[in-house]
Formats: C-alpha cells, structure tokens, sequence
C-alpha cells in the first residue's frame, strides 16, 4: 500500500510563496515589449527627433544655423567634416562630420559683394581682376587641400575660379590685412581678390586639420541674393522636405592657382 504523505500548513505555504517570487521573478526579467506589447508600438512610432548642429556656444546668425541644422539632419555633407562661410559677417565655422563645432574664426573676405564669380576669372592674372570682379562666390561646394603656385597648403573652395581658403597673407603693408583681422568690426573685412583669408593659428590648428588628405563640403552664405536661392532644398529640421543632391567628389587638376 503506497504510504500517504502530506505537508505541514507551514510548509504549503512555503511552497506558495516560493511559487509566487520565482513568477514575479520572471516577469521582471522579460523585455517591455512581452510585457506590455502595445507599449511597445506606441514608442516605435514616436518620431525621432531632428538632429541639430552643436555650435558649443559660439554665437552665429540664424542663416548660419538654419544650413547647419539642416547639413546635421539631411546628412548632406555625407559624413565629411564641413565649413559654413558667413559672408554678411565674415565668419568661418568648422564642423566635424557630426556636426560638432571644431571652431570659429573671423575671415577676411572678397572686396566686392556678390554670390557670382566671373566666367573664367580663374585662369586671369591677378592684375587683369578688376576690382568689382573680386567677389567670394556662395554655394556648396567639394572642398579639397591642395597647394597654390606659391607652394602653400590650401584648401579649394572653387578650383575653376581659384577660390581657396588659406593663411592671412601680408602682400601689401598698406592693406593692412592682419590689423583688419584682429578689428572688431566686420566692416573692414573686405580686402582679398575672393579668397578667405583665415588666421594663422586657426589655419594650422583646425583648418587644416579637419581637411587633412580628405574631402570636405564649404557651404558658403549668400550675401546678395536670397538663402532660398541658393540653398532651395535646404530645410528647418523641424519642418522636413528633400534635401540636396550629392555632390560629385572628382579631383580637380593639377595646375595650381596664384594666392588671392
């Protein structure tokens, strides 16, 4: 005859409790979705936020932060470091691929204002480059470093026209270009043939650097016409629309251009 056990009253209720904690254990060891699966769905349709560039403080107009904001959340600079140039107040910001502020300098700029470089001023002769002609042209352009006729490491903006951005250069005492740099003001940040004129240190510190043997994109602010006109499909993040198109990254030749 099989023997007949039972539990002591102490010991069933052991044995419920113990059931109970190894039940609770469980469930909190699930992922939230098993949990609670329509949870789940209602945070996967929650849209992201927009990426914005982070100026780490430095202060910027809002044309440089709305093609900022715009360059961090389109990725339009495809991962590669990227310039903002703000023409109306002579400024260069430098961005790592994610939209990081690597640093901020004045600049001295074209004489002439305008968004347009004249056909073929690229191939004149520094001389023949009337003074009207002497702009810095706005756009996105593939930035790349190179050298100059002179030997000098640069980095193009627009090869074709002989744009590049490089070292403040003292060719002229009279013009007075490092005294013009250090100024508070913008308004005598006008000097060059239609290079950016960058400091020395921040050339060498951050510049080049950020464009050493790669690509980069140098966005470049209108200061005639509207930022609509030549950035059309750039977008406040907060309200999205199509971004632009890639840019072709071909090299440019090899002849090298006069500093400007």
């Amino acid at each position: 005859m099989r023997p007949h056990w039972s539990l002591s009253p102490d010991i069933a209720d052991g044995l419920k409790l113990g059931t109970l904690i190894a039940w609770a254990v469980l469930v909190l060891a699930l992922p939230p979705a098993s949990v609670n699966r329509g949870d789940a769905i209602r945070q996967s349709t929650v849209p992201a936020l927009p990426r914005v560039a982070d100026f780490a403080g430095e202060s910027a107009s809002n044309d440089a932060r709305a093609v900022a904001d715009w360059v961090a959340d389109s990725g339009d600079n495809r991962g590669m470091n990227f310039v903002i140039i703000d023409k109306k107040n002579t400024q260069v910001f430098v961005f790592d691929g994610h939209a990081r502020l690597l640093g901020a300098t004045p600049v001295l700029l074209g004489v002439a204002p305008g968004d347009d470089s004249v056909t073929g001023i690229g191939k004149r002769a520094i001389a023949d480059i009337l003074p009207q002609e002497r702009t810095t042209p706005a756009g996105r352009f593939v930035g790349e470093p190179g050298r100059n006729v002179s030997g000098e490491n640069v980095v193009w903006v627009d090869y074709e026209a002989a744009v590049s951005m490089h070292r403040v250069r003292v060719v002229d005492p009279q013009e007075r270009r490092l005294e013009r740099l250090a100024s508070p003001t913008i308004d005598d940040n006008r000097i060059s043939y239609g290079c950016v004129n960058i400091p020395v240190w921040f050339f060498e510190e951050v510049l080049s650097p950020a464009f050493h043997q790669r690509y980069g994109v140098v966005y470049v602010l209108p200061e005639v016409k509207a930022l609509a006109e030549v950035f059309p499909r750039a977008y406040d993040p907060l309200r999205k629309h199509e971004p632009v198109q890639g840019a072709s990254l071909a090299a440019t030749a090899a002849d090298p251009k006069p500093v400007r």
